[in-house]
């Protein structure tokens, strides 16, 4: 819900930590071929534009086969809009603890968002976020990706809350929240690339929101 974040998923259960998952010899080499696919397509993309870029191209710059590509990419498209991020998300989910209120609910969750984002080289890329903003299909998709994140914030806001998802009031706040997170992305000169101000503007707008609006 700010900065480059990509969707939150709801976790298993609230307040439940759970041990990282140790990563096997073959998912290091899954993690190895999709970093060279988004490398080589990035090469590509600088070299002579994202619109004249094929995915046949992509692969031999990879030199990977086109089957390959797509087991890993079902798009061109999701080269640059996909993460690789779901288990840390799921990670940090799990460790919000429980009895927050939905205001301090709201503001560790785009704490934990924002440094799983910033920690990542390929989601707070600047080079890749500044692609996403010049291409007009990319940065569609982005903003789908961004409402999908605030659909599933809602899923588990409910959860958390033990309230029901279609709740009158529990879609007015995050209605509220997701106007206030993208209206101050929208004006953000990073590009949406995490440098800490945006999350700064983030927490400063959650404190208005939570005492009413105060304009004085």
């Amino acid at each position: 819900m700010s900065g480059s974040q990509a969707p939150a998923r709801p976790a298993p259960a609230a307040g439940r930590a759970g041990a990282p998952a140790k990563v096997s010899l073959r998912e290091k080499q899954k993690i190895r071929t999709r970093g060279a696919i988004r490398a080589a397509a990035m090469r590509l993309f600088t070299a002579q534009g994202y619109g004249n870029t094929t995915v046949e191209q992509i692969a031999h710059e990879a030199e990977v086969s086109h089957t390959t590509f797509f087991r890993y990419f079902q798009t061109k498209e999701q080269v640059v809009l996909s993460h690789d991020l779901d288990d840390a998300i799921d990670a940090a989910l799990a460790g919000i603890p429980p009895g927050l209120g939905h205001f301090d609910l709201l503001r560790r969750l785009i704490r934990e968002m924002y440094q799983v984002h910033a920690a990542d080289e390929w989601t707070s890329d600047p080079q890749r976020m500044a692609l996403i903003d010049a291409e007009t299909a990319l940065r569609e998709a982005y903003q789908l990706q961004k409402e999908q994140s605030i659909a599933e914030a809602a899923e588990f806001f409910a959860d958390y809350l033990d309230v029901q998802s279609d709740d009158f009031a529990l879609r007015v706040f995050i209605a509220a929240v997701g106007g206030v997170a993208f209206r101050l992305m929208g004006e953000d000169d990073s590009g949406c690339v995490p440098d800490g101000t945006d999350l700064d503007r983030m927490m400063a707008a959650i404190d208005l929101l939570e005492r009413g609006l105060p304009l004085e």
